[in-house]
Order: structure tokens, then sequence, then C-alpha cells
């Protein structure tokens, strides 16, 4: 049976996360529904990256299993039965044995924050108006690529065999009014972004020292990390797969 992967692009505001939850909307739980508005027939999805309730993705991806071609032209139908703040992005065969998750080298994520209150940006950044050392910022952020243990970075009641990340991005760059935090590794664990975002900010405030945050890093106690970084300024950026997968 044909196997495809369906990219996905939304604003996680309204939604309970990624996959699909028990008496919750999510965005896998949107999409299933469009499908069986549109092709009066269900479809079972696979998701990538799970995003927490309120991350956003410009790039996400499912995969699914269809018995005949999947037109193109489909999704057009799709988008239009879909919320505003869900799109389709596109469609693309793959081979049958190819995972949307475990075919996956490596995910990209960045959260913004922004100095300003500005209204536009209210939903899609962390107005933070205080103070930051930014090169203490800068010093945080490359000891995270010499770590690979993030159980410290890892929220409590997560279920998975191993707290390894192979980092290969961290960085902070900054625009006139905010700074954006991007960090690329083959995997994430659950709430991980938003814990090195908010305890590199206490590094920049200067209420833990960069030899603290490095001690945190190198820890062994799960949750204990700063998890107070809203969902709002964290988008998933990218999912990039084995290029062998694709047909």
């Amino acid at each position: 049976m044909p196997r495809y992967f369906l990219e996905v692009s939304y604003k996680g505001d309204n939604y309970s996360g990624f996959q699909v939850q028990e008496n919750a909307t999510t965005i896998q739980s949107e999409v299933e529904k469009a499908f069986n508005t549109f092709f009066r027939k269900p479809v079972s999805l696979t998701g990538s990256s799970r995003t927490d309730a309120g991350v956003h993705a410009i790039q996400n991806f499912f995969h699914f299993d269809w018995e005949e071609e999947f037109l193109q032209k489909s999704i057009y139908n799709i988008n239009s039965i879909l919320p505003a703040d869900i799109a389709i992005k596109s469609a693309k065969l793959v081979k049958a044995d190819a995972h949307s998750r475990f075919s996956a080298v490596s995910r990209e994520y960045k959260y913004f924050i922004s100095f300003s209150k500005n209204p536009f940006m209210n939903d899609r950044a962390w107005f933070f108006p205080y103070q930051l050392n930014e090169d203490l910022l800068l010093q945080a952020a490359a000891f995270i690529k010499e770590n690979d243990n993030f159980i410290s970075f890892s929220k409590q009641h997560t279920q998975v065999k191993t707290f390894q990340c192979q980092i290969e991005k961290s960085i902070w760059t900054r625009n006139e009014d905010s700074i954006i935090y991007t960090v690329k590794a083959n995997r994430f664990l659950r709430g991980m972004v938003r814990a090195l975002v908010s305890t590199m900010l206490q590094v920049a405030r200067e209420n833990i020292s960069i030899q603290e945050f490095k001690t945190l890093l190198e820890g062994k106690i799960k949750a204990t990390a700063d998890f107070s970084a809203p969902a709002k300024g964290l988008f998933l950026t990218s999912v990039s797969f084995k290029k062998d997968i694709f047909l």
C-alpha cells in the first residue's frame, strides 16, 4: 500500500498539542477529521515530532498509508475544510517502510523573545522586558553543544528509554528588538527547548552563574531546570529525513 509523508504547518494556540488525545482537540484530530469529511473514509496518521499545547510549527509531518494514489489537488480541498490555523503544505510518496518519526535525522526549533510590547507578536513571542547579559547567553548556548544528556531539562512523567540528545546547533541571534534561540538536534525531550531557553535567561539575568548552569547540564536529576518559558514563543521550524526514503 502506498505511503505518504504529509507536511503540515500550524499555530498551536487553540490545540492541546500535536498528537491525538482523548477528549482534546489536537492537530492530528483536526487533520484526521478533515480527511474523513472529504474522502468519506478514515485515515490513520502517525506523527513525527510531538509538539506540546500552544507550540507552533512551520514544518511538521505525519505519515499515512493510502489504498490508491493520493492526488495533489486533494490538498486544496482538505485545506478548505481545515481551520485557518492549520495548513497542509505537501504530500510526498515515500518507501513503504519510511516512518515520519524514526526516519527523521534532525529537528530544528526556534524560540522568539521580544523586548518590546508588540500586539502583533503577542501570540508568537515571549515578551521579556528585562536587561540581559548577552555574552553570558552566548556562553550558555555554546555549553549546550558540549552536552549529550538532558535529563535535567526533561519534564516529569516523560516515558523515554534514554535522555541522550546530539545537539548540532545551539545559538542566539539578535534582531532590533528581539532575540532568537535556534537549536537543532537528532531528537528532543518533552519540554526540553523551553527549559533550555528559560534557564539560559536566568544566566543572562545573572540569577544563576554560568558554572551553576554547567552543573545543571551535567546533572542527572529529572526536571531540575527552569520550565517557565511559555509555549507561544516556540516554533518547530524544520524536520530533516534520510534522503533515500523518498520516491
